[in-house]
């Protein structure tokens, strides 16, 4: 075998390793993915019981009650609502009318259970992904609501 044989098959070898290594990672990371839905593309296409995702959208004004340790509302797109349970305490921004993104799934019942909520520093703030969805469906007035993300 010549100097450049050996070479090319190093080469080879390590490009092979790190396809491989590149191909686990990914696999090993498929399952921590989180994806983000509306309340209206979660009923359009639904997710299965217990498989992690990101739910965003508006706290529905008034569905705010805080049952013992545990935090219910609702998240609204303005066209659906999915009801959200959190049990721990949320961000001292969270506010009903507000734009907020919860981590978690859902429950064989169709309630949120989330792990993380997350609200923005002011009062103005709506994920960029929550007001391209309200965009896309027209409920977005600008106005109102600035375009301030």
């Amino acid at each position: 075998m010549t100097r450049k044989q050996k070479r090319l098959s190093i080469i080879a070898g390590l490009g092979l390793v790190i396809a491989l290594a590149a191909i686990l990672i990914f696999t090993a990371l498929s399952d921590k993915i989180t994806f983000f839905y509306s309340p209206s593309e979660l009923q359009e296409d639904p997710i299965a019981v217990g498989q992690a995702f990101r739910l965003g959208g508006l706290v529905q004004e008034d569905s705010w009650v805080k049952e013992g340790e545990y935090n219910i509302f609702y998240i609204t797109d303005n066209a659906l609502a999915v009801k959200v349970i959190y049990k721990q305490i949320l961000p001292d921004l969270f506010r009903e009318g507000q734009g907020v993104i919860a981590e978690g799934s859902l429950d064989a019942e169709g309630v949120f259970i989330a792990t993380n909520v997350l609200a923005k520093h002011d009062e103005n703030y709506i994920p960029k992904e929550v007001v391209d969805t309200l965009k896309e469906r027209g409920e977005w007035k600008e106005d109102e609501q600035g375009d301030d993300y």
